[in-house]
Protein backbone atom coordinates (compact mmCIF):
# COMPACT_ATOMS: atom_id res chain seq x y z
CA UNK A 1 0.00 0.00 0.00
CA UNK A 2 1.21 3.24 -1.13
CA UNK A 3 0.13 4.78 2.26
CA UNK A 4 3.10 2.01 4.47
CA UNK A 5 5.85 2.17 1.70
CA UNK A 6 9.22 3.85 3.48
CA UNK A 7 7.37 3.85 6.55
CA UNK A 8 7.35 -0.06 7.25
CA UNK A 9 10.06 0.55 10.44
CA UNK A 10 7.54 3.00 12.41
CA UNK A 11 3.99 1.78 11.08
CA UNK A 12 1.93 -1.21 12.24
CA UNK A 13 -1.45 -2.28 10.84
CA UNK A 14 -4.85 -2.96 13.47
CA UNK A 15 -2.43 -1.76 16.39
CA UNK A 16 -4.97 -2.44 19.59
CA UNK A 17 -5.71 0.95 20.99
CA UNK A 18 -7.32 -0.09 24.18
CA UNK A 19 -3.74 -0.52 26.26
CA UNK A 20 -3.09 3.09 25.03
CA UNK A 21 -6.04 4.41 26.63
CA UNK A 22 -6.98 5.02 30.33
CA UNK A 23 -10.31 3.07 29.82
CA UNK A 24 -8.58 0.72 28.49
CA UNK A 25 -11.49 0.02 25.70
CA UNK A 26 -11.96 0.27 21.94
CA UNK A 27 -11.43 -0.96 19.17
CA UNK A 28 -8.09 -1.24 16.77
CA UNK A 29 -6.43 1.38 15.01
CA UNK A 30 -6.35 0.68 10.83
CA UNK A 31 -2.42 2.48 11.08
CA UNK A 32 -0.60 3.32 14.09
CA UNK A 33 2.67 5.04 14.07
CA UNK A 34 5.35 5.59 16.15
CA UNK A 35 8.12 7.99 14.18
CA UNK A 36 11.26 8.80 15.34
CA UNK A 37 12.53 12.25 14.58
CA UNK A 38 10.46 15.17 13.53
CA UNK A 39 11.54 14.65 10.01
CA UNK A 40 9.81 11.30 10.10
CA UNK A 41 6.90 13.04 11.50
CA UNK A 42 6.71 15.82 8.77
CA UNK A 43 7.11 13.23 5.98
CA UNK A 44 4.26 10.66 7.51
CA UNK A 45 2.31 13.88 8.16
CA UNK A 46 2.63 14.73 4.42
CA UNK A 47 2.23 11.62 3.24
CA UNK A 48 -1.01 11.47 4.91
CA UNK A 49 -2.43 14.84 3.30
CA UNK A 50 -1.27 13.39 -0.08
CA UNK A 51 -3.19 9.87 0.40
CA UNK A 52 -6.39 11.79 1.91
CA UNK A 53 -5.80 9.77 5.08
CA UNK A 54 -7.58 10.49 8.26
CA UNK A 55 -4.82 11.40 11.31
CA UNK A 56 -4.83 11.38 15.10
CA UNK A 57 -2.29 12.34 17.56
CA UNK A 58 -2.52 9.85 21.08
CA UNK A 59 -0.99 11.14 23.90
CA UNK A 60 -1.20 9.41 27.36
CA UNK A 61 -5.21 8.06 25.97
CA UNK A 62 -6.23 9.45 29.22
CA UNK A 63 -8.41 11.71 27.54
CA UNK A 64 -9.88 9.58 24.99
CA UNK A 65 -12.49 7.04 24.70
CA UNK A 66 -11.89 4.83 21.32
CA UNK A 67 -15.22 3.10 19.86
CA UNK A 68 -15.35 -0.83 19.82
CA UNK A 69 -15.26 -0.17 15.98
CA UNK A 70 -11.89 1.13 16.28
CA UNK A 71 -10.28 4.48 14.18
CA UNK A 72 -9.67 4.25 10.62
CA UNK A 73 -7.03 6.04 9.38
CA UNK A 74 -3.22 6.70 11.41
CA UNK A 75 -2.97 6.84 14.58
CA UNK A 76 0.25 9.25 15.54
CA UNK A 77 2.06 8.04 19.08
CA UNK A 78 5.37 10.87 19.76
CA UNK A 79 6.91 8.01 22.09
CA UNK A 80 10.61 8.52 20.76
CA UNK A 81 13.11 10.34 22.62
CA UNK A 82 12.94 13.22 20.51
CA UNK A 83 9.82 13.94 21.01
CA UNK A 84 10.25 13.66 25.19
CA UNK A 85 13.01 15.51 26.15
CA UNK A 86 12.74 17.82 28.88
CA UNK A 87 15.59 20.96 29.66
CA UNK A 88 15.75 23.61 32.30
CA UNK A 89 17.48 27.18 31.19
CA UNK A 90 17.47 29.19 34.60
CA UNK A 91 13.63 30.21 34.57
CA UNK A 92 12.46 28.43 31.56
CA UNK A 93 12.01 24.85 31.12
CA UNK A 94 11.07 23.44 27.84
CA UNK A 95 9.73 20.24 27.00
CA UNK A 96 8.39 18.37 23.88
CA UNK A 97 4.97 17.50 23.24
CA UNK A 98 5.28 13.45 24.02
CA UNK A 99 7.15 14.48 27.97
CA UNK A 100 4.69 13.17 30.00
CA UNK A 101 3.12 16.09 32.12
CA UNK A 102 3.68 14.90 35.41
CA UNK A 103 7.60 14.55 34.65
CA UNK A 104 7.29 18.14 33.54
CA UNK A 105 5.77 19.39 36.73
CA UNK A 106 8.30 17.28 39.04
CA UNK A 107 11.77 18.46 36.97
CA UNK A 108 10.42 21.88 38.05
CA UNK A 109 9.52 21.59 41.70
CA UNK A 110 12.64 19.64 41.82
CA UNK A 111 14.44 22.39 39.95
CA UNK A 112 13.25 25.36 42.13
CA UNK A 113 10.65 26.68 39.80
CA UNK A 114 6.93 27.53 40.81
CA UNK A 115 3.99 27.62 38.95
CA UNK A 116 3.41 24.14 37.62
CA UNK A 117 3.23 22.04 40.61
CA UNK A 118 -0.71 22.97 41.09
CA UNK A 119 -1.14 20.39 38.29
CA UNK A 120 0.10 17.27 39.71
CA UNK A 121 -1.87 14.25 39.14
CA UNK A 122 -3.33 15.39 36.01
CA UNK A 123 -2.06 12.58 33.53
CA UNK A 124 -1.15 12.71 29.85
CA UNK A 125 1.60 14.24 27.58
CA UNK A 126 2.16 17.76 27.33
CA UNK A 127 0.96 17.94 23.54
CA UNK A 128 -2.41 16.84 25.31
CA UNK A 129 -2.36 18.74 28.35
CA UNK A 130 -2.13 22.12 26.10
CA UNK A 131 -4.26 21.61 23.49
CA UNK A 132 -6.96 21.37 26.21
CA UNK A 133 -5.66 23.77 28.48
CA UNK A 134 -5.29 21.26 31.18
CA UNK A 135 -5.58 22.86 34.92
CA UNK A 136 -6.97 22.45 38.53
CA UNK A 137 -8.36 24.98 40.88
CA UNK A 138 -4.84 26.24 41.30
CA UNK A 139 -4.70 27.03 37.81
CA UNK A 140 -3.72 25.60 34.35
CA UNK A 141 -0.98 24.90 31.77
CA UNK A 142 -1.78 28.00 29.58
CA UNK A 143 -0.80 30.43 31.86
CA UNK A 144 2.80 29.38 32.51
CA UNK A 145 3.42 28.89 28.27
CA UNK A 146 5.06 31.49 26.70
CA UNK A 147 5.66 29.60 23.07
CA UNK A 148 4.88 26.84 21.51
CA UNK A 149 6.40 24.49 18.09
CA UNK A 150 3.55 23.15 16.33
CA UNK A 151 3.21 21.08 13.22
CA UNK A 152 0.09 21.78 10.72
CA UNK A 153 -1.81 19.16 9.08
CA UNK A 154 0.53 20.11 5.81
CA UNK A 155 3.13 18.73 8.02
CA UNK A 156 4.84 22.56 8.14
CA UNK A 157 6.23 23.59 11.47
CA UNK A 158 5.60 26.53 12.82
CA UNK A 159 6.38 29.25 16.16
CA UNK A 160 3.88 30.60 18.46
CA UNK A 161 4.67 32.76 20.50
CA UNK A 162 3.12 34.45 23.96
CA UNK A 163 0.95 37.33 21.84
CA UNK A 164 -0.44 34.61 19.66
CA UNK A 165 -1.31 31.90 22.20
CA UNK A 166 -5.02 32.02 23.55
CA UNK A 167 -6.02 29.59 26.48
CA UNK A 168 -9.55 29.28 28.10
CA UNK A 169 -11.15 26.61 30.38
CA UNK A 170 -10.29 23.65 28.63
CA UNK A 171 -9.00 25.09 25.59
CA UNK A 172 -6.41 26.83 23.40
CA UNK A 173 -5.63 27.99 20.21
CA UNK A 174 -3.29 25.54 20.11
CA UNK A 175 -5.29 22.94 17.72
CA UNK A 176 -2.73 22.62 14.93
CA UNK A 177 -1.92 18.77 14.23
CA UNK A 178 0.78 18.77 16.54
CA UNK A 179 2.71 20.55 19.58
CA UNK A 180 6.13 19.63 19.22
CA UNK A 181 7.56 21.68 21.86
CA UNK A 182 6.47 24.16 24.60
CA UNK A 183 8.48 26.63 26.90
CA UNK A 184 7.23 27.60 30.39
CA UNK A 185 8.72 30.76 32.25
CA UNK A 186 8.39 29.99 36.10
CA UNK A 187 9.12 31.70 39.12
CA UNK A 188 12.39 30.93 41.47
CA UNK A 189 11.51 29.47 44.94
CA UNK A 190 12.36 26.58 47.31
CA UNK A 191 11.89 23.19 46.23
CA UNK A 192 11.49 21.76 49.60
CA UNK A 193 8.14 24.16 50.00
CA UNK A 194 7.62 23.33 46.65
CA UNK A 195 7.54 19.83 47.14
CA UNK A 196 5.63 20.07 50.02
CA UNK A 197 3.09 22.06 48.53
CA UNK A 198 3.11 19.41 45.52
CA UNK A 199 2.71 16.37 47.14
CA UNK A 200 -0.52 17.77 49.35
CA UNK A 201 -2.00 18.72 46.35
CA UNK A 202 -1.11 15.25 45.15
CA UNK A 203 -2.85 13.40 48.44
CA UNK A 204 -5.74 15.42 48.13
CA UNK A 205 -6.44 14.93 44.73
CA UNK A 206 -5.96 10.84 44.92
CA UNK A 207 -8.27 10.92 47.40
CA UNK A 208 -10.98 12.21 45.73
CA UNK A 209 -10.47 10.23 42.30
CA UNK A 210 -10.87 6.66 41.42
CA UNK A 211 -8.71 3.97 42.53
CA UNK A 212 -5.38 3.90 40.55
CA UNK A 213 -5.90 0.03 39.33
CA UNK A 214 -9.47 0.99 38.28
CA UNK A 215 -9.61 1.58 34.17
CA UNK A 216 -11.67 5.18 34.48
CA UNK A 217 -11.90 8.65 32.74
CA UNK A 218 -13.34 12.18 33.38
CA UNK A 219 -16.33 12.56 31.38
CA UNK A 220 -17.61 16.23 31.55
CA UNK A 221 -16.62 19.44 31.88
CA UNK A 222 -17.47 21.62 34.76
CA UNK A 223 -20.13 24.14 33.37
CA UNK A 224 -19.12 28.05 34.31
CA UNK A 225 -18.48 28.24 38.33
CA UNK A 226 -20.31 24.92 39.14
CA UNK A 227 -18.33 21.35 39.61
CA UNK A 228 -19.80 18.68 36.99
CA UNK A 229 -19.32 16.29 39.56
CA UNK A 230 -21.54 17.73 42.34
CA UNK A 231 -24.23 18.65 39.66
CA UNK A 232 -24.36 14.67 39.01
CA UNK A 233 -24.16 13.79 42.40
CA UNK A 234 -27.03 16.18 43.90
CA UNK A 235 -28.82 14.02 40.40
CA UNK A 236 -28.64 11.27 42.16
CA UNK A 237 -26.48 9.03 40.46
CA UNK A 238 -23.57 8.50 42.03
CA UNK A 239 -23.35 4.40 41.23
CA UNK A 240 -25.84 4.11 38.11
CA UNK A 241 -24.67 1.30 35.69
CA UNK A 242 -24.68 0.93 32.12
CA UNK A 243 -23.65 -2.77 31.67
CA UNK A 244 -20.18 -2.93 32.90
CA UNK A 245 -19.68 1.02 32.96
CA UNK A 246 -20.46 2.54 36.65
CA UNK A 247 -20.91 6.12 37.95
CA UNK A 248 -17.46 6.65 40.12
CA UNK A 249 -18.80 6.52 44.09
CA UNK A 250 -15.92 8.06 44.69
CA UNK A 251 -16.27 11.06 41.87
CA UNK A 252 -19.22 11.40 40.20
CA UNK A 253 -17.33 12.79 37.09
CA UNK A 254 -15.72 9.80 36.69
CA UNK A 255 -17.19 6.63 35.01
CA UNK A 256 -15.43 3.54 35.66
CA UNK A 257 -15.14 0.80 33.27
CA UNK A 258 -15.47 -2.86 34.62
CA UNK A 259 -13.15 -5.95 33.01
CA UNK A 260 -15.93 -6.86 30.20
CA UNK A 261 -17.29 -3.47 29.58
CA UNK A 262 -17.70 -1.92 26.09
CA UNK A 263 -16.64 1.69 25.06
CA UNK A 264 -20.68 1.17 24.26
CA UNK A 265 -21.58 1.24 27.73
CA UNK A 266 -19.56 3.75 28.25
CA UNK A 267 -21.11 6.23 25.63
CA UNK A 268 -24.55 5.62 27.01
CA UNK A 269 -23.79 5.95 30.27
CA UNK A 270 -22.38 9.45 29.15
CA UNK A 271 -25.72 10.21 27.31
CA UNK A 272 -27.96 8.64 30.48
CA UNK A 273 -25.76 11.03 32.55
CA UNK A 274 -26.16 14.22 30.44
CA UNK A 275 -30.06 13.63 30.03
CA UNK A 276 -30.91 13.17 33.48
CA UNK A 277 -28.69 15.78 35.13
CA UNK A 278 -30.51 17.94 32.35
CA UNK A 279 -33.78 17.35 33.31
CA UNK A 280 -33.65 16.81 36.91
CA UNK A 281 -31.50 20.09 37.24
CA UNK A 282 -31.53 21.53 33.82
CA UNK A 283 -28.24 22.28 32.98
CA UNK A 284 -26.68 20.77 29.81
CA UNK A 285 -23.32 19.26 30.70
CA UNK A 286 -20.32 18.66 27.88
CA UNK A 287 -18.29 16.46 27.50
CA UNK A 288 -14.55 17.12 27.57
CA UNK A 289 -13.03 13.14 26.72
CA UNK A 290 -12.79 13.43 23.16
CA UNK A 291 -14.70 9.98 21.52
CA UNK A 292 -12.77 8.55 18.67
Amino acid sequence: MALISGFEKIMRQAEPLAPHTWFHLGGPAEFFAQPNSVDELAALVRRCRDEDVPVRMLGGGSNVLVRDAGVSGVVIHLSAPGFTEIAVNRQNISAGGGAKLGLIISTSVREGLAGLETLVGIPGTLGGALHGNAGSRGGDVGQWTCQATVMTRAGEIQQRRREELVFAYRESSLDELVILNAQFQLERDDPEDLTKRMQKQWIIKKASQPLSHQSAGCIFKNPRGMSAGMLIEQAGLKGTRVGQAEVSERHANFIVAGPSATSDDVLKLVDEVRQRVLERLGIELETEIEVW
